[in-house]
């Protein structure tokens, strides 16, 4: 049986800056929730992630977040939003000695 669908937000990471990141409504990724677009009906969720998908050179590992607080999944979106859990370590380009 399948789950019944609910609202959401399509997030990512920022592929340079590994920050959480929201789809808007006008295909643009933002960084605050607040800006995304809430998404009300499945269809449109499979559309927008599809739309994400096709930007693998700006986003990482898109999927619909849980727009209500208190369901499963709302602890992971409150982690991710303090950002990287770990420091980046990449030095583009630096030769090592």
């Amino acid at each position: 049986m399948a789950r019944p669908f609910r609202p959401g937000y399509v997030t990512a990471n920022d592929l340079v800056s590994g920050r959480v990141i929201y789809l808007a409504a006008d295909g643009a990724w933002v960084t605050r929730r607040e800006e995304a677009e809430r998404i009300e009906d499945q269809d449109r969720a499979a559309a927008r992630l599809a739309l994400a998908e096709t930007q693998p050179g700006r986003a990482v590992g898109p999927y619909l977040a849980p727009a209500e607080t208190g369901v499963p999944g709302s602890l992971r979106e409150a982690f991710r939003a303090g950002g990287p859990s770990a420091p980046a370590r990449v030095s583009w380009g630096a030769s090592r000695a």
